[in-house]
């Protein structure tokens, strides 16, 4: 492709993806498809001579088109939101065109520079302490560019081990004769249940022991919980090295009280206090959300994501430091190579991270900011914030559901008043219609169904027709027809599609009590284990009768929904009881 035919496939590229934008309230949010659909649709190998660009294009829609879902849809309300704007597209599009690799200074000095002028505005007007940011006379710190929120806190982490072990080598007679490894099984940092999977999965990646603790009533880690859990820990040896606290939990958006914590953090030795704000930690760039940030001056890292809430594509995750040296301590590499003249005038940010490579994803940030001011950023997260409070008002109203959770941000957790299978089979048939998508989780033990607030311009009646779409599935549920000739007008799903489209994975009762002992840490995507006998219970109390679809579905190849019948077509099960399933 040549220079004239980009400038001509880039102008249709750029219509392309507004006709997409536009026409996306027409769509299903979720493809109608089974898995390995498009194996069927492309070669198994790869084309040895070039084709043709219209083709591609063709495929594009054809084959690539249906097995989308879309993040961007009005009525995608599962996990949190999928930053996009198109300032933040353009950027995108002329970073790839620069195509700089940004691993120092000398690489690409633009790169380097802006990232640290848009961490200090974005720092700035969130309102982090003076040593977080790096144009501060006299900070220690700074802010960096992550891929997400999971290598920053893998990257803290990582900081908190290396000062940990450094901390222990110089109480040691003779520390040389020591091996840093022979420190890691002492190590133990903690979390509260609410925290995101990462934590348990930086843990595994260094070696390390992470205690997982239970929360109080409000989703938070609990003082005394910490103290104990610390004391325990040094009482048999161990040195409690790190503490991960969240601000805007993925379950439930519950807030940890850092004006707590963090005075047990610094009573210690040596503990690295990490504050994860993912997705609420753009909000508090809103004067009126600030004070959920109280405390923040006893943490050592913070993050945030704003390619989840602040209009910014993936990837881009921002991670502020109290001390660059203790972070670049644990990750300077520094072959010669790699060496320049301006090495010591410099932030090298090859120093900050994992990888070496890193993109110049500054460039949307400040895209972004610009164009939409601050005012223009904090209007747009306050709409979410109306718009979620707004559905729990409707939820509220409706006597046969419940809210879960303390709506302070764009989440709403909320479920029908039911046992958790009449939920999941709530969740299945809303997420296999294609009219709306949403996501479980668990909250105070019971599964609830998260409502989140997503789209750039969501509107109030993009949130009065999700819960016309929901409380018409829970109709149908809760109040199923008397008339025979009416049973199959909604045809059921398989009891495979049920659990694929509600976000559950059957285990044996005896595994799913075992797994219930650990603690584990939920992420959102990872799907909720159920006990197959105990689910197998409730449902014939509740008249349900699994057997029946089961029995169709081995017929039918398990598509998402059964064929359509004739008005009049009656299901007669083999026992001589008519059965029940799903109000039919």
């Amino acid at each position: 492709m040549d220079v004239e035919e980009f400038r001509t496939r880039g102008k249709e590229m750029v219509d392309y993806i507004c006709k997409y934008m536009k026409n996306l309230p027409n769509q299903r949010v979720t493809p109608h498809l089974e898995p390995g659909y498009l194996k069927e649709l492309i070669p198994s190998e790869a084309p040895v001579e070039p084709e043709n660009w219209n083709d591609i294009m063709e495929d594009v829609d054809k084959k690539i088109m249906p097995g989308i879902t879309h993040w961007q849809h009005p009525r995608f309300h599962a996990y949190f939101p999928s930053g996009n704007s198109y300032p933040s597209i353009l950027a995108d599009m002329l970073s790839n065109a620069i195509g700089c690799i940004g691993f120092s200074w000398a690489a690409s000095p633009a790169c380097t520079e802006l990232e640290t002028i848009v961490m200090d505005w974005f720092g700035k007007a969130i309102g982090l302490p003076h040593d977080f940011i790096t144009s501060n006379k006299g900070s220690t710190g700074g802010g960096v560019i992550q891929t997400s929120a999971s290598e920053c806190v893998l990257i803290s982490m990582l900081a908190a081990r290396n000062q940990a072990i450094q901390y222990l080598k110089k109480n040691l007679i003779d520390p040389n004769e020591i091996e840093d490894s022979a420190f890691l099984p002492k190590l133990v940092g903690y979390c509260s249940k609410e925290a995101h999977s990462c934590v348990e999965k930086a843990a595994k990646i260094l070696l390390v022991k992470v205690r997982i603790l239970e929360p109080d009533e409000k989703g938070s880690l609990d003082k005394q919980t910490l103290e104990d859990a610390i004391r325990k820990d040094k009482e048999n040896g161990l040195f409690p090295f790190f503490v991960s606290t969240i601000l805007g939990s993925t379950s439930s958006c519950s807030f940890d009280n850092l004006q707590v914590i963090g005075p047990i953090c610094k009573a210690e030795p040596c503990i690295w206090l990490h504050v994860d704000a993912a997705y609420a930690g753009n909000a508090f760039i809103c004067p009126e959300l600030k004070p959920y940030l109280k405390g923040i001056e006893y943490a050592d890292s913070f993050n945030t994501n704003p390619n989840k809430w602040l209009l910014v594509n993936f990837d881009c995750s921002c991670l502020w430091v109290r001390c660059r040296v203790k972070l670049t301590s644990a990750l300077v590499v520094d072959p010669l190579y790699l060496q320049h003249a301006n090495s010591n005038e410099s932030i090298d940010y090859r120093h900050w991270g994992i990888p070496l490579s890193r993109r110049f994803r500054s460039l949307k940030l400040w895209f972004v900011i610009r164009k939409y001011g601050l005012v223009g950023l904090q209007k747009y997260i306050r709409n979410h914030i109306t718009l979620a409070k707004h559905f729990e008002t409707l939820v509220s109203k409706d006597n046969r559901f419940e809210v879960l959770n303390d709506v302070r941000l764009g989440l709403v957790c909320f479920r029908l008043v039911a046992n958790d299978q009449v939920n999941q089979e709530l969740l299945a048939n809303i997420n296999a219609s294609g009219k709306l998508h949403m996501i479980p989780s668990m909250v105070k033990n019971k599964y609830i169904i998260r409502f989140c607030i997503n789209a750039e311009d969501a509107k109030q009646e993009d949130v009065e027709d999700a819960w016309r779409i929901i409380t018409e599935h829970a109709s149908e549920i809760l109040e199923p027809t008397n008339n025979k000739k009416k049973e199959f007008t909604k045809p059921p799903l398989t009891r495979q599609m049920s659990k694929r489209f509600a976000f559950t994975r059957s285990v044996s009762k005896e595994l799913y009590k075992r797994c219930r002992s650990r603690s584990n840490l939920l992420d959102g995507a990872t799907p909720i284990l159920v006990a197959d006998s105990d689910e197998e219970d409730v449902e014939v109390q509740q008249g349900n009768n699994c057997e029946a679809v089961d029995f169709l579905a081995s017929s039918l190849d398990d598509n998402v929904f059964l064929d359509e019948y004739k008005k009049d077509f009656r299901f007669h099960p083999q026992s001589p009881t008519e059965i029940k399933c799903n109000g039919m």
